[in-house]
């Protein structure tokens, strides 16, 4: 079969369709003619100079990414932006760019499943769920109760973390097997990990007064390993489902585009 960016815009939307994307998501085809063949894919976190530079070294004919190149309105795609410069190469080089976003967040398996699976969890379901199955973070157990700081470890080691590693708010010591995760941004969920009654909830972006409010007044212990790390093991299903799918070379981007590449502490010189 030959491929075209239309016929796999129709494969994607079986798997992720548009209808389950939150109402201010921006998903779909992007850039593209529809007509124009498909022979190469590469899936990436965010669509940035890098990773479009990563497409073209690669010859890929098509992006599909997690997060909006054109979240916000926009009125313009002059090259005065990378956005706009970004949209100008990709229809200069003839690569397409698909978007799946919210909707791969809610689909199962989708971008917390892969987290789940990362971390090993068994009997997983929705933390938040949605319609037929599917919805927002998992709710799972670990195979043996680990301590939180083994925990904090086993995300440390399994997830492509920032290089500070992971923040925890517990107990080091304290016993966990029941764990919630969500892919990305998951501050929000929070009080669907309480209700809940996991033991952890791990996701990225939690936000201090939250994290302090849940602290002084029990619940699950937190632990934040970061918005890339959690939604990056994603690629790797998504690529192998496309693989078989449909046929083609489908490449997991090497770029990290965590825009937080290094820490300092207050006696050391900054760690890369």
């Amino acid at each position: 079969m030959t491929w075209t960016v239309a016929s796999f815009t129709a494969l994607l939307e079986t798997e992720f369709p548009p209808r389950w994307a939150e109402p201010w998501d921006r998903v779909g085809l992007v850039a593209g003619r529809p007509e124009q063949p498909v022979t190469r894919v590469l899936a990436v976190v965010d669509v940035l100079p890098s990773t479009v530079a990563e497409a073209l070294d690669t010859g890929a004919d098509l992006i599909i990414a997690h997060h909006p190149l054109l979240l916000g309105g926009v009125s313009s795609v002059a090259a005065t932006t990378y956005q706009g410069r970004i949209i100008h190469d990709l229809i200069g080089d003839g690569v397409a760019l698909y978007v799946a976003h919210t909707n791969a967040d809610v689909a199962k398996p989708g971008v917390s499943d892969a987290l789940a699976d990362a971390l090993g969890l068994l009997d997983t379901r929705p933390l938040r769920p949605t319609e037929e199955g599917r919805g927002f973070g998992r709710v799972g157990r670990l195979p043996a109760p680990l301590t939180l700081g083994e925990f904090a470890h086993l995300a440390a080691a399994a997830l492509p973390v920032a290089s500070w590693g992971v923040r925890v708010s517990g107990d080091p010591a304290r016993p966990v097997s029941t764990v919630a995760v969500c892919g990305g941004s998951g501050d929000e969920f929070i009080p669907d990990a309480v209700a809940a009654g996991v033991d952890v909830y791990l996701t990225g972006d939690l936000k201090h007064h939250r994290v302090a409010d849940l602290r002084a007044s029990g619940g699950p212990a937190l632990v934040d390993a970061g918005h890339y790390a959690t939604e990056r093991p994603w690629l790797t299903p998504l690529a192998a489902w496309l693989r078989t799918a449909t046929g083609l070379e489908t490449i997991v981007s090497d770029t990290t585009t965590d825009p937080f590449g290094f820490h300092a502490c207050a006696t050391l010189d900054p760690v890369a």
